[in-house]
Order: C-alpha cells, then sequence, then structure tokens
C-alpha cells in the first residue's frame, strides 16, 4: 500500500498542538503598515486557532501531523 502524502501547501501554514488542535497566523502583517492600526497589527502578530468546523478538512491534509 502506498502511504498518506501530507498536503504540503497545508504544512507550510498550519501547525498542530499537543491537545491535536491546529494553530495558524494572520496574514497582512508584512508590509504596508503604517496605515494599519497598532491594535489590528498587535493581533495580526499572534497565533490563532483553526474553528472546529474547519478542523476535519485540516486531518485529511495533514494526516501525519
Amino acid at each position: 500500500m502506498p502511504k498518506i502524502k501530507t498536503n504540503r501547501g497545508a504544512a507550510k501554514r498550519f501547525k498542530k498542538t499537543g491537545s491535536g488542535k491546529f494553530v495558524y497566523s494572520k496574514s497582512h502583517a508584512n508590509h504596508i503598515l503604517n496605515k494599519k492600526s497598532r491594535k489590528r497589527k498587535r493581533s495580526l502578530r499572534k497565533s490563532h486557532l483553526i474553528d472546529k468546523t474547519d478542523q476535519k478538512t485540516l486531518r485529511l491534509l495533514m494526516p501525519n501531523g
């Protein structure tokens, strides 16, 4: 039987936590920062959890973690 492959695009964007949830970082935090508010830039720095409804899809894309 062939091995199950991990979706490499998803592997670069998401990481699995110890409890099995998925963490990602938000986009739009790299350039043209002078027009964005301090509050917005601060929230973009934090890592965020994937919603429960999308976790099943991500488990299929990343079967090996």
